[in-house]
């Protein structure tokens, strides 16, 4: 996996401040993304061991809340295999810190049905993560006075709430 960019305080994409990653990889390519080089998968850098350890190291202050998995698509196949040992890492060392996902695919028809996006880490990745922000963005749709989310048909769903209603 590649990512584009770690961001190390952020506030625009979850609660608090956290730190956020931009993995590379996205099939969705929306109209009005804000964010299109990340469409390509090989944008950026290889996500490395040094790289899990300088996220873990970023995560460590009090005032830091939690993690961002952003893109580019962090559920697309190939990322999730590449992301849930690292999230095994991130809930080890900071069980209290909470992790954000924004995806472009719909948590009930993309995620826990079979679709193209389910695959062998997809049940366990998202047990760990707490907040799910799903949905494509669609440019139609585009509301800046959201919090969290670029355009009214997207969910933010709390997954500890969540899980077992659907």
């Amino acid at each position: 996996m590649y990512y584009s960019d770690i961001h190390r305080r952020d506030i625009a994409n979850g609660t608090g401040v956290r730190v956020s990653l931009f993995v590379s990889g996205c099939t969705h390519r929306c109209r009005g993304c804000f964010n299109p080089e990340t469409w390509d998968f090989r944008n950026g850098q290889p996500f490395t061991e040094e790289t899990e350890n300088e996220l873990l190291a970023l995560l460590a202050p009090d005032y830091i809340e939690g993690l961002t998995l952003l893109g580019g698509e962090p559920m697309e196949p190939e990322n999730q295999r590449a992301l849930l040992p690292f999230l095994r890492r991130v809930r080890a060392a900071y069980p209290r810190k909470s992790i954000w996902c924004y995806t472009g695919y719909t948590y009930e028809r993309d995620l826990l049905a079979p679709s193209r996006a389910r695959c062998e880490a997809t049940d366990e990745m998202l047990s760990l993560v707490d907040v799910l922000v799903d949905g494509e963005f669609i440019e139609s749709e585009k509301d800046i006075s959201l919090a969290f989310r670029g355009s009214r048909n997207q969910r933010i769903i709390d997954l500890k709430k969540a899980r077992g209603t659907f």
